[in-house]
């Protein structure tokens, strides 16, 4: 099974960063996608950024310009730098894996169905 855990939360005032990590293991699929989801105080989860198998990075409008998704491959770690935070990206940050099918070249990604434990980022 794939696991992940995520580090690097914290609390800091606006404008400033953060970088979170999230450690991923077990991982047997030749293709997969990786992102990154956050679940504000009292609201349910919603998505941030992801990386595809194909390297297609994808942004939330709230955080395009802000924030940026990479990955090492080598070390199976994804990276979420974040910069200009607001008050508005309080929240649990989660990781996130899904497999993705692909045949002729062609791939589409399942839903993504495995979360790290989360770590929490709190913008004053």
């Amino acid at each position: 099974d794939v696991q992940l855990v995520e580090s690097g939360g914290g609390s800091v005032q606006a404008g400033g960063s953060l970088r979170l990590s999230c450690q991923a293991s077990g991982i047997t699929d030749p293709f997969y996608s990786m992102g990154w989801f956050r679940q504000p105080p009292g609201l349910g989860r919603e998505g941030v950024a992801f990386i595809d198998a194909d390297g297609t990075i994808t942004y939330v409008n709230a955080v395009k310009g802000r924030f940026t998704i990479s990955e090492d491959s080598a070390e199976n770690t994804l990276y979420l730098q974040m910069h200009s935070l607001k008050p508005e990206d309080t929240g649990i940050y989660f990781c996130a894996y899904a497999r993705e099918r692909c045949a002729g070249g062609y791939c589409i990604r399942d839903d993504f169905a495995t979360f790290g434990q989360g770590t929490q980022v709190t913008v004053s």
